[in-house]
């Protein structure tokens, strides 16, 4: 479709119906285009809530999904800018997820896991031909073009998609979901194409098998196996996987960006061009069943994640807003919950430490107007002194404060150890770190003590305030007065 000229307003040309679903500066509408009648998803954006940033993101992926036109791909079709809104007008995808649909399947081989691939390959092989590499590859950015048997694969979400000349290698950034980076991504290396066949190396494994190559509960861990490589094919699960499928995954699974296999390499493969003299067309009713508990899986942790942010305020949140008829349609700009993209977030952990830091100088100079500032009123926290019990707002901190440390005039210095931050968007994080005091007792003796604390904060009204801590005694010290009965002890 051409693209309509600038001065076109969008109702001009289209008819906004039912709404899809609904971003943090955007919502989808379903729309009609009136000299067709034909059917579109429209991504509205409010661009008086846009940052110069997210304005560059936005022009930087309709920029991109312009130039990439492949069945397997979701089509951007028109972007209309008008005064205070953007419109971006999408292929209307109804099929879901493709995870999901193969669960529903009855019948599903080996040989079905290779056309699948084939497709993610092919989409893959044409974001690389025209200098784009996606960043994001994962399930939930594999969606079918509709419900019908046989429904084309999309790739979805450029979000985070970036442009690059030819075999280009440079650091572009932290960004993509755990599971799925590169061991290159990961030591922090440049990078270019190569980081998407990793990704699609990890999506094969799961189409195989139903669960992925690299797992566990701690990302430290996790990240150790994937910059080693380190992933097997346990029995029996894998025993009656064929040879080459196993081949096509060692190729894109290689650590070695430079000696891993290409998008158009692998579309040679014989266990993808020759699939009916080489993939097994065996039911694999073990698969299914693994895949439906690691969709559960990704369902429990984005609906976890959803639940902590539902005051979300971020452009990087994926979003797959589901019609009435149970249809879906997903947001191209968003990426999912789990997404990161170090650009942002180093800012902001600078910001958690920072801010931290500032309300603990508050504690250690008995300033409870300067504490009350930094806190959520109805701070909930779980400390020592409360005997393990949850505490909810300020009246127990306020007692600590008027009868314990405004009291104490002794020094003070406080260490904020190992400070982890885990951020969830532009409004939420989490921080954990090991706080040491040192002080001086009433007999001018110095005294070390610590403990590790967990602090959540969120950002409302463009100020964070700490919404919860939890801190373990260790030397008898916790978030406020424990430490200072040290300093009165007699």
């Amino acid at each position: 479709m051409a693209a309509q000229p600038a001065c076109t307003r969008f109702s001009d040309n289209y008819e906004l119906k039912e709404e899809l679903g609904k971003g943090a500066f955007s919502i989808v509408k379903r729309c009609v285009q009136k000299s067709t009648g034909f059917e579109f998803a429209a991504k509205i954006i409010n661009t008086k809530k846009l940052t110069s940033r997210d304005f560059q993101k936005l022009e930087r992926e309709a920029r991109i999904c312009r130039k990439l036109q492949h069945p397997n791909i979701v089509r951007l079709h028109d972007s209309i800018q008008e005064e205070n809104f953007h419109y971006l007008v999408f292929d209307l995808v109804t099929g879901g997820e493709l995870f999901e649909d193969i669960v529903a399947r009855e019948f599903y081989s080996e040989a079905d896991a290779s056309h699948c691939i084939q497709q993610i390959l092919e989409s893959v092989n044409h974001c690389h031909q025209n200098g784009v590499v996606h960043r994001d590859l994962k399930p939930e950015n594999l969606l079918l073009a509709s419900k019908a048997k046989g429904a084309a694969v999309k790739l979805a979400d450029f979000g985070l998609a970036i442009e690059v000349q030819g075999d280009q290698q440079a650091w572009f950034g932290f960004a993509g979901t755990p599971g799925y980076l590169s061991p290159e991504v990961l030591k922090k290396e440049p990078y270019g194409k190569a980081v998407d066949i990793w990704a699609c190396g990890v999506i094969l494994y799961i189409l195989l098998v139903g669960y992925p190559p690299f797992w566990d509960e701690d990302q430290h861990r996790l990240y150790v196996q994937i910059k080693a490589g380190t992933y097997d094919y346990p029995s029996p699960e894998w025993d009656t996987v064929t040879p080459e499928a196993k081949s096509l995954i060692n190729q894109m699974l290689t650590v070695n960006p430079y000696k891993r296999i290409s998008a158009a390499d692998a579309l040679k493969h014989p266990w993808i061009c020759q699939r009916e003299r080489v993939a097994s067309v065996v039911h694999r009713q073990e698969t299914v069943d693994c895949l439906k508990k690691f969709n559960a899986r990704r369902k429990l942790k984005g609906a976890i994640l959803t639940t902590m942010l539902a005051t979300r305020n971020f452009s990087s949140k994926s979003m797959i807003a589901k019609k009435g008829d149970g249809s879906q349609v997903k947001e191209s700009t968003d990426s999912s919950s789990t997404t990161v993209e170090d650009d942002d977030c180093k800012a902001r952990r600078q910001e958690i430490i920072k801010i931290t830091e500032q309300l603990i100088e508050a504690i250690n100079n008995g300033d409870y107007e300067m504490y009350t500032k930094i806190c959520d009123p109805h701070l909930t926290s779980f400390e020592p002194e409360a005997l393990g019990n949850l505490i909810e707002g300020m009246d127990f901190h306020k007692f600590n404060f008027e009868n314990v440390l405004g009291k104490s005039n002794k020094a003070i210095n406080t260490t904020i150890l190992n400070p982890h931050v885990h951020i969830f968007g532009e409004d939420t994080a989490c921080i954990a770190y090991v706080r040491l005091t040192q002080y001086i007792d009433k007999q001018g003796h110095p005294h070390t003590v610590q403990t590790e604390e967990t602090r959540v904060w969120h950002k409302k009204d463009n100020k964070w305030q700490n919404v919860h801590f939890h801190g373990s005694r260790n030397g008898s010290f916790s978030n406020t007065a424990t430490q200072y009965d040290f300093v009165n002890h007699k």
